[in-house]
């Protein structure tokens, strides 16, 4: 079979599956998703051995640390997986919820009804673990999934996608509700995206190449989840001690996750004191700095790799241990920077002057803006969410952490008695 006529036949079987989960209780779909977090715990051993597969096939091909810090699948991970699968299990349903009910002058009551977008195409790279997340998502939202994600994750997507089959049929649902694409021909994603008949929207999740070709070719809506070159500015009014911490996490809690500080911001007048603190907190973790003049003056008797930013570095995502650093006037500078070179992604600031702090919240345009807050909580289970689809950078249909509510749409519905127009 071609190519083109194994994504066909994908096309039409998700496509009848998402007529069945529109309407599924959600007892079902609850049910789906707990027999996946019990099937991937049965399948422990395979999983990680297929992981295994893949991170032997990565190392081979030369992959960085952050990419296989990606790929990787632990214990923990697969702890995780079934943690999220029954934290999703655990949230309130969206399909079906009416809103905004009111009576029109006519007599008739107008509302809007949560629906399915019906079917979702999903290309992602490396973490193993979107597979899941997605297919709880979508199972959940009342979408079918067609799920593509990257050559270097194959075998580690296909063990769990038999967890994922093996929990619909155990609730009664279409095997085909989830789909995970088998074959790593780069050609299936060219066909994906332009299956119009059959997919309603597409959710790339990769790098910026990804992206781009996605949506230059895409005859499909597209959320499109762009890189996360995040910043935290420390405001000449932040709390030293909040500023440091928050500079930490941000920056070394991953390194490889796009909520992850890239570049660092601070007012001039706090620059002299603040800088030497931060660096010596960041030479325990071995971050290379990339620092602007100023910078470069004012960090002191730093230890590790220091570099002369240039103009790349403040746009760059660096998913490594590397930081960018720039000293700037005051906080209109730091919007300005931001708005300019940041991803639209997440940004945070350090301040304890709270009409500064609205200000920037106001100013700044991304899909989530913090105050005294570092930006890892930028995720869908830390939002309430349960699990995500991605993080938008758009701004419609969703922005922000896409969860159950970013997977469906409303339409219109009207109630009457026999009403009839004049």
């Amino acid at each position: 079979m071609s190519v083109a006529d194994y994504m066909q036949q994908l096309g039409a079987q998700a496509k009848a599956a998402s007529a069945v989960l529109a309407t599924a209780p959600t007892v079902a779909k609850n049910n789906a998703l707990l027999a996946m977090a019990s099937a991937l715990n049965s399948a422990r051993s395979a999983l990680l051995a297929a992981n295994e597969k893949d991170l032997a096939a990565g190392r081979d091909n030369g992959l960085d640390n952050a990419m296989l810090d990606r790929l990787r699948v632990t214990d923990e991970g697969i702890d995780a997986m079934m943690l999220g699968l029954r934290q999703v299990a655990e949230l309130a349903d969206p399909v079906g919820e009416i809103s905004e009910m009111s009576f029109r002058p006519s007599g008739i009551q107008l509302g809007k009804m949560r629906v399915p977008l019906g079917v979702v195409g999903i290309i992602y790279e490396s973490r193993p673990n979107v597979t899941v997340d997605a297919a709880s998502l979508c199972i959940k939202s009342g979408n079918a999934a067609i799920l593509r994600g990257g050559s270097e994750a194959t075998h580690s997507n296909q063990a769990i996608a038999q967890c994922v089959k093996q929990g619909l049929l155990a609730a009664e649902l279409p095997a085909a509700s989830v789909q995970v694409i088998e074959t790593t021909d780069r050609a299936a994603v060219g066909e994906l995206i332009t299956l119009t008949e059959f997919v309603d929207v597409i959710v790339p999740r990769g790098g910026k190449g990804l992206i781009k070709r996605v949506s230059a070719e895409a005859r499909i809506p597209v959320i499109k989840h762009l890189d996360g070159n995040c910043h935290v500015y420390i405001d000449d009014q932040a709390d030293a001690t909040k500023a440091i911490n928050i500079v930490i996490n941000a920056k070394t809690r991953r390194y490889g996750v796009c909520n992850a500080m890239e570049s660092l911001l601070i007012a001039e007048s706090r620059a002299e004191e603040l800088l030497p603190q931060l660096a010596q907190g960041l030479q325990e973790f071995d971050i290379e700095l990339r620092l602007c003049p100023r910078a470069m003056v004012q960090v002191g008797s730093y230890q590790g790799t220091i570099v002369a930013a240039t103009e790349d570095d403040w746009y760059a995502e660096y998913l490594a241990a590397v930081l960018s650093v720039k000293v700037v006037a005051d906080m209109e500078a730091a919007i300005e920077h931001i708005n300019v070179y940041g991803s639209h992604h997440t940004d945070a600031m350090v301040s304890e002057n709270y009409t500064k702090a609205r200000e920037f919240i106001a100013r700044v345009d991304s899909s989530s803006v913090m105050i005294n807050a570092s930006t890892a909580f930028a995720d869908g289970f830390e939002y309430g969410l349960g699990a995500e689809i991605g993080i938008s950078t758009d701004k419609i249909h969703a922005r922000g952490p896409v969860g159950l509510q970013g997977l469906t749409s409303q339409k219109y519905v009207v109630f009457g008695d026999g009403h009839t127009r004049v």
